[in-house]
């Protein structure tokens, strides 16, 4: 088991939730390095909040490999998957629903944020995702 530092957001305690033995299909690895080189406006502006920690000491992984999909932002402390969606997800809706089949069957928790909600209102995305975690999460 990993040990980190205590979680802590908005006074409440929040637990690790370790979710080990990830499947990863290798051949994905060049892909999420270029994915990262080449992110999205969006995807770069969350980047830029949480990186290095500066999101309540939690540290996310930006495009990783789990299984035969590659997720936006992954916290592994806690198992959770976020997503930006931007307008491609309209046209893509069943393909979305079996991806986040697959992540929560190997008990992940996805969590989806509008793509132009980061660009205009990044600072309630990320007070939303603090109230989620602390919802979902929260002792």
């Amino acid at each position: 088991m990993k040990t980190v530092k205590r979680i802590e957001i908005k006074g409440v305690h929040i637990p690790t939730r370790y979710v080990c033995s990830l499947p990863s299909n290798g051949s994905l690895k060049e892909r999420a390095r270029k994915l990262r080189r080449n992110s999205t406006f969006s995807e770069v502006l969350f980047w830029m909040c949480v990186n290095k920690k500066k999101f309540y000491g939690i540290d996310f992984d930006r495009q990783k490999v789990i299984g035969n999909y590659i997720v936006d932002f992954y916290i592994e402390s806690l198992g959770l998957v976020i997503e930006i969606d931007g307008g491609i997800h309209k046209y893509q809706e069943e393909y979305d629903e079996i991806r986040g089949a697959y992540l929560e069957s190997l008990g992940l928790i996805v969590y989806r944020v509008a793509d132009e909600n980061v660009r205009f209102s990044i600072g309630s995305v990320l007070l939303n995702l603090e109230d989620f975690i602390i919802e979902t999460f929260g002792e």
